[in-house]
């Protein structure tokens, strides 16, 4: 049944829907909307959520002419070559701009589903299902899509906006422990830069929200997904106080380069936030309590605070960021919980010293 729905708007006019639900049931009544049984239908899977899940959106799509691409789940295969592959599939089934792509999965899917869609044919339109928590309150909302290109994550890519984001909230259920906790990064992210009371309503709630409570998944799932809509809105296409959704993602990318991704991104982003809280108070916006409070919710969600690492390295990292402008880093900071700043004057010596705060002790 639905649960909630939000509004996206992209230049002051309606864009496109989140539909919150707790199954598929929904699904096609919402695709209809989209004139879907004119179009050629194409299900764009990774061999991790295709077993769980194509079979039940299938069943709600039954009589309609749909397609389906499933390519090996990883980081490791969000590449130009997947992007290749899923090309192949449409111009074989001859697709063409008036049909439509569905990204069922987690966020590789969707950002690969989405340049996809951007793309072929100078784009056709695309609906993503997020299946995991990093997707379901961050990367399906917003119209980022991309693929990493060698090491570099996300560096080529496009905005492109869905035309529906579905949210079946009991996908959750099935999530590795692993994929829960990176989804959390993103959640405890949100209150960080915009909501101080959310981000201790996430402590209060923990055990709630760790035994899957669907009342308090629901509800952490929908502030996220308000917050970072919000955001979204008010600058589209991160030419300005959009990057404050960058948050703990500068050094957290680059750990996760020189990691060589065998951390997950919500781990690496969660080490960057704790990393980013260091400068905050050598530049007397936070106090210890608060990179202490940070410390201890990080653990309740089973994050490490800690890491091995060469600094220099992960330094050296962040110079290949997207958000460099004019040779200096966009670096995010808070001044207090709940609100974020852009801070340009981030010093090789800050960066350094902080990731040394997170850096594993032998």
């Amino acid at each position: 049944m639905y649960i909630d729905r939000l509004e996206v708007n992209f230049e002051n006019k309606p864009c496109y829907d989140i539909v919150i639900s707790d199954d598929f049931s929904n699904l096609r009544d919402e695709l209809v909307k989209l004139d879907i049984e004119k179009k050629k239908i194409c299900i764009v899977s990774d061999t991790n959520v295709a077993p769980l899940y194509l079979e039940a959106v299938k069943k709600e799509l039954e009589g309609l002419n749909v397609f389906v691409h499933i390519f090996d789940a990883g980081e490791r295969n969000k590449h130009l070559g997947t992007v290749s592959e899923i090309y192949d599939t449409l111009i074989y089934n001859k697709f063409d701009r008036k049909d439509i792509l569905l990204a069922l999965g987690g966020g590789v899917v969707g950002d690969i589903c989405g340049f996809v869609a951007a793309t072929y044919l100078r784009g056709i339109d695309f609906v993503q299902i997020p299946t995991t928590l990093l997707s379901q309150v961050d990367s399906s909302i917003g119209g980022k899509t991309g693929v990493d290109f060698k090491h570099y994550k996300n560096m080529v890519g496009a905005f492109y906006m869905p035309k529906l984001v579905y949210v079946n909230i009991n996908t959750l259920n099935t999530l590795p422990k692993i994929e829960f906790t990176s989804g959390m990064g993103e959640v405890i992210k949100h209150g960080l830069i915009f909501d101080k009371d959310y981000y201790y309503w996430l402590f209060d709630n923990s055990e709630k929200i760790l035994a899957g409570d669907p009342k308090a998944l629901a509800h952490m799932v929908l502030v996220s997904q308000k917050i970072k809509k919000q955001v979204v809105e008010n600058d589209p296409y991160e030419k300005g106080q959009r990057a404050i959704l960058n948050f703990g993602h500068t050094l957290g990318h680059a750990i996760e380069r020189e990691k060589e991704f065998v951390l997950s991104h919500g781990q690496c982003v969660g080490l960057g936030m704790l990393a980013a809280f260091d400068i905050c108070i050598k530049k007397n916006k936070l106090t210890e309590g608060d990179r202490d409070f940070l410390k201890n919710l990080m653990e309740v969600y089973s994050f490490d605070t800690d890491t091995n690492m060469d600094m220099e390295k992960v330094f050296e990292a962040t110079f290949n960021d997207k958000k460099m402008e004019a040779g200096k880093i966009k670096f995010i900071l808070l001044d207090g919980i709940g609100r974020a700043f852009i801070d340009r004057e981030v010093s090789k010596i800050d960066m350094l010293e902080a990731l040394n705060s997170i850096c594993k002790r032998v």
